[in-house]
């Protein structure tokens, strides 16, 4: 996957396709929508998996976030995608992936200037097994309580991605 030329889906604000492009061409200070997909994974005792972003990463380096974000292929099914990027991310198979906030757009700037600017379902997952990352995506990881990352994310947003603090925040409107 590192060797090719990942495209992402642009979206117009009708959240309708409208393009392809290069993702790592569209990533700028004027990152147009497009579509994205992040993942909350859980394990057997209800915890969930957090990721601290590897230091190479081009936006928010070194920051906690949820378990794996990507983007969809043009053409591919959502589910297959999230499959997909966690299998290569993480290492990680998944049962019983659900959409559970599948409206979620958010658009951030991170310090050197980049938007991110993405529609951006979001799923929840049960892992089969234990993470083996790969480190040019994931510095570190932990499972924690929900509660826990709630709480942290509440008391050091500064220190999570800013989508995984919005999408802690809605996620928590429907329990």
């Amino acid at each position: 996957m590192a060797n090719q030329t990942e495209q992402v889906v642009l979206l117009d604000e009708h959240l309708k396709p409208s393009g392809v492009a290069d993702k790592a061409a569209i990533h700028t200070g004027e990152t147009p929508l497009h579509l994205a997909f992040s993942c909350h994974i859980s394990d057997a005792e209800g915890r969930v998996l957090v990721t601290r972003r590897a230091l190479n990463k081009l936006t928010w380096p070194g920051v906690w976030t949820n378990s794996a974000c990507g983007h969809p292929a043009p053409g591919e099914e959502m589910a297959d995608a999230v499959r997909r990027r966690v299998r290569y991310e993480l290492g990680l198979e998944l049962e019983d992936l659900k959409l559970v906030l599948p409206d979620f757009r958010y658009r951030a700037v991170d310090a050197s200037g980049i938007v991110e600017n993405e529609f951006c379902p979001v799923y929840t997952a049960l892992a089969v097994g234990e993470p083996d990352p790969k480190d040019d995506e994931v510095a570190e990881y932990r499972w924690v309580r929900p509660s826990d990352l709630q709480a942290a994310a509440t008391a050091a947003p500064w220190a999570f991605s800013p989508w995984i603090v919005l999408q802690l925040q809605a996620l928590e409107q429907l329990s």
